[in-house]
């Protein structure tokens, strides 16, 4: 071999190292800590806090279903949040690539990959039902706050609520207008299905559109969109929470139902499917074992020291929880002492669509321009 050719061989393994130096360096990042942390503020807090744990403590009775969900959160949510940050930061690479120390789990990456594709997909029909309450909130009188001529007797007005505190809103059969509003307006319920499903209605379907534009244009360019975008939305929900809060316990009855909220039924918490409950929401909560913290994780400098940003992280994600559930749980105390119905799990129909029925209730009932509290609460939902 001549000189010239060794070295050209040289020099080829240098350009070769060379760049294999440039591509490492050039790994994208976090814009600083703060994004990470209020990315994972945002992932944690959202959808899962404020739309399904009220919900699903209704449905396991209330302070019954906290106790479980807080001892779940301790044992198993932190420690396995803390598990895969360490992981995601460890490797740097993101989760189906993570588990190439372990080739026998790949399964489990590409089935976190699956269960994202899956929760995102519910999740943006969630976000279309906001978008949709977002569009409404426009006009000059909220059209859930007062009932509509089609709605028939079932409605009772807040007007009337007030006047007729001796009835009863599941024995009559009447219903608040914000429940109206929810089942005939927004999702035009079928009461059999004896004629078929209908069919796709056209405006949820432009607002799913949309929230799919959304997705998109936050994480159009990776971290470098998403981290900014968390600045508001790890801080919004927290600013709209707050307000609602403040209107909820502050409405009669409400005590009532924050008391449900918290008071357990010690026999309950026997039965297996309420700590089921309490495991599952912890999960979609925290948003652990999806994939999606180890990819975060993995955009994170290596000597980053996470441990207090998981304590927040975690201790913000179960209080945005309990402030979602004192909101929702005052609010049927203030359904059940308008329909003088003392027993608040019969207020109103548990189910997916609580939330939209008690947030806009509760916005319905501001004296001062409601519309703008409701636009704040579908901004923060999105």
């Amino acid at each position: 071999m001549t000189d010239l050719e060794l070295q050209g061989g040289l020099l080829g393994q240098d350009q070769n190292q060379k760049s294999k130096t440039d591509s490492s360096k050039a790994k994208e990042t976090w814009g600083n800590d703060i994004e990470f942390l209020f990315s994972c503020i945002s992932l944690s807090v959202g959808l899962g806090n404020i739309w399904r744990f009220p919900y699903i403590a209704f449905q396991n009775g209330g302070g019954t279903f906290v106790i479980p969900y807080l001892i779940v959160l301790l044992i198993i949510g932190r420690p396995v949040y803390y598990l895969e940050i360490l992981l995601g930061q460890f490797c740097g690479k993101g989760c189906i690539k993570a588990f190439d120390m372990a080739p026998v789990m790949k399964g489990v990456a590409a089935g976190q990959v699956l269960a994202t594709t899956a929760s995102i997909t519910y999740y943006s029909s969630i976000m279309a039902l906001t978008l949709r309450y977002l569009i409404a909130s426009f006009s000059s009188v909220l059209p859930w706050s007062t009932c509509k001529p089609e709605w028939g007797p079932q409605c009772l007005e807040y007007t009337q609520q007030g006047e007729n505190n001796t009835s009863n809103l599941n024995s009559s059969g009447t219903m608040s207008p914000a429940e109206l509003y929810f089942e005939k307006e927004i999702l035009h319920e079928y009461e059999n299905i004896n004629e078929g499903i209908g069919l796709p209605n056209w405006q949820l379907v432009g607002c799913l559109a949309a929230s799919w534009l959304i997705i998109g244009g936050v994480l159009i360019r990776g971290v470098k969109s998403s981290g900014k975008a968390a600045y508001f939305l790890g801080v919004f929900p927290y600013v709209v929470l707050i307000v609602l809060l403040i209107r909820a316990v502050t409405l009669p009855g409400a005590l009532e139902g924050i008391i449900y909220f918290f008071k357990p039924h010690w026999e309950e918490l026997l039965n297996p499917l309420v700590w089921y409950a309490a495991v599952t929401q912890v999960f979609f909560s925290l948003a652990i074992c999806f994939g999606t913290l180890i990819t975060y994780a993995s955009y994170n400098n290596f000597s980053r020291n996470v441990y207090n940003d998981i304590l927040i992280i975690t201790t913000m994600d179960s209080c945005s929880s309990i402030i979602a559930g004192c909101i929702t749980f005052g609010i049927l105390g203030n359904l059940a002492y308008q329909t003088g119905n003392t027993d608040i799990a019969s207020v109103v129909k548990g189910g997916a669509g609580l939330a939209f029925i008690s947030y806009p209730d509760a916005i319905a009932k501001f004296d001062f321009i409601p519309q703008a509290l409701e636009v704040r609460w579908a901004w923060a939902a999105v």
